[in-house]
């Protein structure tokens, strides 16, 4: 069932990343799924790092910083995934 969730999650985030992101951003689903998992992972680590992964009630921090993350991932992987597939645009 985490598995689950994670994809869940990764999906939301990176589609919320890739919508907060100017530009069009030319990765595939599947990719903004991992990015958005890997960012998620990301916000959680600096989430417990910095100590406020766990609070009473809604982690509003915590999710915050996974979304962050997520447009990190996002917008770097973009950037990589367009050099590796040799589709970047020039402006």
């Amino acid at each position: 069932m985490g598995w689950l969730w994670a994809i869940i999650v990764g999906l939301v985030l990176g589609l919320i990343a890739k919508a907060i992101l100017p530009g069009k951003q030319n990765i595939p689903l599947w990719l903004t799924i991992i990015f958005g998992i890997i960012g998620s992972v990301l916000g959680n680590a600096v989430a417990t790092w910095i100590g406020v992964n766990e609070t009473k009630g809604i982690d509003w921090i915590r999710h915050l910083l996974q979304l962050i993350g997520a447009v990190v991932v996002v917008g770097v992987g973009d950037m990589l995934w367009a050099s590796f597939r040799g589709t970047r645009q020039k402006t």
